[in-house]
Parts: C-alpha cells; structure tokens; sequence
C-alpha cells in the first residue's frame, strides 16, 4: 500500500503540479482511503516530500576513500533528488508547513533529518579513521555546510547548479569540516592552542 500511495503521488505531482495537487486524488489513484494516507503522512507537503524526495530509496553510502570523494558523492545523489522540478515546487511549501506545524517539524527532524545525519556521522567516522580529521565535527554542522548550500542555491537564489559547482560545494564543507575539526582538536573550548 505505501508503495501504492508514493507512486500515486509522484505520477499526479508529474501530471498536476504540486500546487495543484490533493490527497483526494492521491487517494483515488492509490485505491486507498485518504484516512490511510493521513495515518503515513501529516499533511499534503510531507506525502509530497516523501513521494519526490524521500520515498525512493538512496543508494549505499559510498565509501569513496576520501572525505571530499564521499562528500561529492553524497551531493551528487542528493542534487539529482533535489534540482527535480517537484521538489523545486515543494521545497517552500514544506518549509512553510515546518514552521506553522511543531509536530510535523518533530516528525521531520526524527525521520528525514536524523537519516540525513546519521550519514553524515558515518562520513565523519570515517574521515577520523583514516587520519583525514583531527577529530569528530559535530554532524548537523556538516550537513549544513554541505547540504544547507546546496538548499540555498536551488531554493533561494536560484542557482543553475552544475557538477562544476557540486564539487565546489564539497571542496568547501570538506575544507570546513577539517577547520572545525582542527579548531575543536586543539581545544575542547574551541580556541586553537599555541604551537
């Protein structure tokens, strides 16, 4: 059935528009009840976001070698998903929806966001392990040097982003994590200690 209600919704999102679309619909396409919907998903803006962002499964996390090479490779996959004209239409309805609704943004942080970050701290793990990092950056920081960005570029300045910028964009967090890394080593308090 959750199969059945994802799919229903990208193909209507594809046909109507998000603007356009409704859980009615939804509900039709899928051969379900909306109440069926409405117990998966809080709202249209969350049934969308699942469907065109997070519904479909990412592939493994690569494990690339490098902090830069695994970074890159996590945006890359995260720009396809993210530059999809649908997600262009939904992304400032979420938002807004985020900010209205505390429960629905609970919902967001202990689901979508904690996945998110919990690659990022695999990244990060990593990246300590191999000598890259000094030491461990707090993940939620990462994610906003890398994927923050990215949001930004596509959602608020309307950016044509590119991989030219993509790798910049993961040259940048890199060399930021590492800084944040170096700072936090050197001292707990985060004032870099005399050498």
């Amino acid at each position: 059935m959750d199969h059945k209600i994802l799919q229903s919704a990208r193909e209507l999102i594809d046909e109507v528009g998000y603007p356009a679309l409704t859980v009615d619909q939804v509900a039709a396409r899928a051969g379900v009840g909306k109440a069926a919907i409405y117990r998966r998903y809080a709202s249209k803006a969350e049934l969308a976001f699942v469907a065109t962002l997070h519904g479909q499964q990412p592939p493994p996390l690569a494990d690339t070698g490098s902090l830069h090479g695994d970074l890159l490779a996590l945006v890359r996959t995260f720009h396809v998903r993210m530059a999809a004209p649908a997600a262009r239409h939904l992304a400032p309805a979420l938002i807004s929806e985020l900010a209205a609704n505390p429960e629905l943004d609970t919902r967001f942080q202990d689901t979508f966001l904690a996945a998110e970050h919990a690659d990022f701290a695999d990244i990060i793990e990593r990246a300590v392990a191999r000598g890259e990092l000094a030491g461990p950056v707090d993940p939620t920081l990462a994610h906003l040097l890398l994927l923050g960005s990215l949001a930004a570029a596509l959602y608020i300045i309307n950016l044509p982003v590119d991989d030219t910028m993509i790798t910049d964009l993961a040259t940048a967090a890199a060399a930021g994590i590492a800084a944040l890394a170096a700072r936090h080593h050197s001292d707990p308090d985060g004032a870099a200690q005399p050498r």
